[in-house]
């Protein structure tokens, strides 16, 4: 039988999913969890995994992803969805937003416990997206700010901080425009296809009825007319002599119906043309409702005139997706090879710190337990007394162990050779010491796909050359090591680092901003980023269009707007380029060989109790390195 100790959250998973099913009415629903994104199909919930910490937000983020997913299948028909889904890409969007809240007001109503997990994921939703800090409602996501008014117009509830700031921003407007409409959620709220008409008759309301497409009720009743007809047709010729002997008096009823027809319509051609001259009226006093779309959400948070000319050649991609796994372990072994002599030097200043992390663990125990460690200090007792039971203790977790790490690394061209099979060893023998300390890991690197601006610099040579377009390259954002994969699963993929022809240019500001929100999203309570770069951001094709500080300037707002919101705590390491007129906390190493004691001295900083103490031993043994070298 196997000592090893079960995981704490996997009773927690198993009743977490066992409500799911129960909630969403589906006992053969499969609920997994994973580190994607969340998820639900027709079978199956995919919600966020849960750590051994099992920390309270990680909890009620699953708990609220789980009441979404659940009360979604319950309340809501995707046949009916369907049919009266709009076919404009924001009208989609407010009519998506709107079910979604309809579905979730739903259960608040019923089973009040589902609001309050719901509102968690909501509150971490907007902490991602930095909804609390945007002031204008041009920034604001319309269609959020309308699934949070029906949200709080239907159950009362005030809304977590920053989708509440959405959602006022957008109000007035939409209050101005719809209110008629949205005092009648009330009445159709348990009712899907009354519901979804209202819906787009407020998606109509605000600006946006050229793209709902055909209505699916007046397709409906313009098929009845011929239904009718097939039926009186049938009428006729089952009622033979009968309706031949009243032909004349129905020719003449026929007639006069017919003039009365007409009458009809005249009169209601006349009632709807004075219609929309007060509808019209109506809109030069209130305020006429957008006539084009909201403006498209900026191409970074932190500058909202940085402009990318286009997306859509960017990636995101695994290590192991680049190369495949006999590669990527002769690449690993490459490594190995390159860096033998210095794993030695790395190795003890790792050790160092896992020591210096280790002594600022302060342990505590839980004593006179009946299962856990056996407590050797209380044995005496056993002996004095035999009956005397065991006593057993557990050691308590730690604010300390709750932080995650991301190690950013600058994949350019410049980075060749020597310093990028450095920062490679570093990041990995870093990775594994941080593990052993109960710290995660997040390796990324930062590149381009290709030289001199790749598909995205064709695509505007072909459209004409416009100016100053932007960004002008196609991003390449790799993901080494995520943070809930273990080191020894992902140890070859640092190799890749070494694969001829994947260091390209460099664009950092972006490479930040994706890094931050990736770790912005996490879980833990403390979030650390370290950069590793040796130079400022060098884009030739960019550059070339436009402002020659124009990538400069970006990556300056964006560390500005990383260490404004405080979310994130920031450091950086230059390899022969100061990046401390950039960061505010950076140190600047003038020979590659100094990095790993540069880093680890970085990381053990900010786990110092005098962080001033640590910044001058950090200093002094930079120095000491730098003497080594010369």
């Amino acid at each position: 039988m196997s000592n090893k100790p079960e995981n704490p959250s996997e009773p927690f998973k198993k009743a977490l999913s066992d409500a799911t099913r129960a909630l969403a009415n589906e006992p053969e629903m499969t609920v997994t969890y994973s580190v994607d994104p969340p998820g639900l199909t027709n079978d199956a919930a995919r919600l966020p995994q849960i750590s051994r910490r099992m920390t309270r937000d990680e909890v009620m983020l699953a708990r609220g992803t789980a009441d979404a997913f659940a009360l979604r299948r319950r309340f809501h028909n995707d046949a009916t969805h369907r049919r009266y889904a709009p076919t404009g890409e924001v009208a989609q969007a407010l009519y998506e937003a709107m079910e979604t809240a309809r579905c979730e007001a739903m259960g608040a109503r019923a089973m009040p416990g589902t609001a309050d997990n719901i509102d968690a994921k909501i509150a971490s939703e907007a902490r991602r997206f930095g909804y609390e800090g945007i002031t204008e409602a041009a920034k604001a996501p319309l269609a959020e700010a309308a699934g949070y008014l029906v949200r709080h117009l239907a159950t009362g509830r005030p809304l977590p901080a920053g989708a509440q700031n959405v959602m006022e921003l957008w109000r007035g407007f939409i209050e101005s425009q719809a209110s008629g409409s949205l005092e009648r959620i009330d009445g159709c709220l348990s009712d899907q296809k009354a519901f979804a008409r209202l819906t787009r008759k407020v998606i109509e309301e605000l600006g946006y009825g050229e793209q709902l497409g055909e209505d699916p009720d007046e397709l409906e009743n313009d098929e009845d007319p011929e239904e009718s007809e097939e039926l009186s047709e049938e009428d006729e010729t089952e009622g033979g002599g009968e309706q031949e002997q009243d032909s004349d008096d129905q020719n003449t009823a026929q007639d006069d119906s017919a003039e009365e027809d007409s009458d009809q319509a005249q009169a209601q051609v006349s009632i709807e043309d004075t219609d929309e001259s007060e509808a019209a009226e109506a809109d030069e006093i209130d305020g006429e409702p957008p006539s084009e779309l909201p403006p498209p959400k900026p191409a970074s948070d932190a500058d909202p005139h940085y402009k990318v000319y286009t997306s859509a050649f960017d990636e995101v991609i695994r290590a192991e997706d680049l190369a495949d796994p006999a590669e990527l372990e002769r690449l690993r072994a490459y490594l190995d090879q390159q860096l033998e002599p210095l794993k030695g030097a790395v190795s003890r200043l790792a050790n160092r710190l896992q020591r210096r992390l280790q002594a600022q663990q302060n342990r505590s125990w839980e004593f006179d337990l009946e299962e856990g460690i056996l407590d050797a200090g209380r044995l005496a007792r056993v002996v004095a007394q035999p009956t005397t039971p065991l006593s057993f203790k557990v050691e308590k977790d730690t604010e300390f162990r709750d932080t995650v790490v991301t190690l950013l690394l600058d994949n350019s061209g410049s980075m060749r050779g020597r310093p990028i099979s450095i920062a490679a060893i570093c990041a990995d023998v870093l990775a594994r010491t941080l593990e052993r300390c109960q710290v995660k890991v997040e390796i990324l690197g930062f590149t381009t796909r290709a030289w001199k601006g790749g598909q995205s610099r064709e695509a505007w040579l072909q459209a004409g050359r416009a100016p100053a377009p932007g960004r002008l390259n196609d991003l390449r954002h790799i993901i080494y090591k995520s943070a809930d994969s273990p080191w020894r699963r992902v140890r070859s993929n640092l190799g890749l680092m070494m694969k001829e022809g994947l260091l390209k240019e460099n664009i950092d500001g972006e490479a930040l901003e994706w890094a931050h929100r990736r770790l912005a999203g996490r879980p833990e309570a403390r979030r650390i980023m370290m950069v590793i770069s040796d130079g400022a951001p060098v884009d030739d094709s960019t550059l070339s269009v436009n402002s020659a500080n124009y990538l400069e300037k970006h990556l300056r707002d964006v560390i500005a707007m990383i260490e404004k919101r405080r979310a994130v705590e920031l450091i950086a390491v230059g390899i022969g380029h100061d990046v401390t007129r950039y960061y505010q906390r950076a140190v600047t190493i003038t020979d590659v060989d100094q990095l790993a004691g540069a880093m680890t001295e970085q990381l053990a900083s900010l786990f110092d109790i005098d962080p001033r103490a640590a910044g001058r031993a950090m200093r002094q043994q930079i120095t000491a390195g730098a003497r080594r070298a010369g």
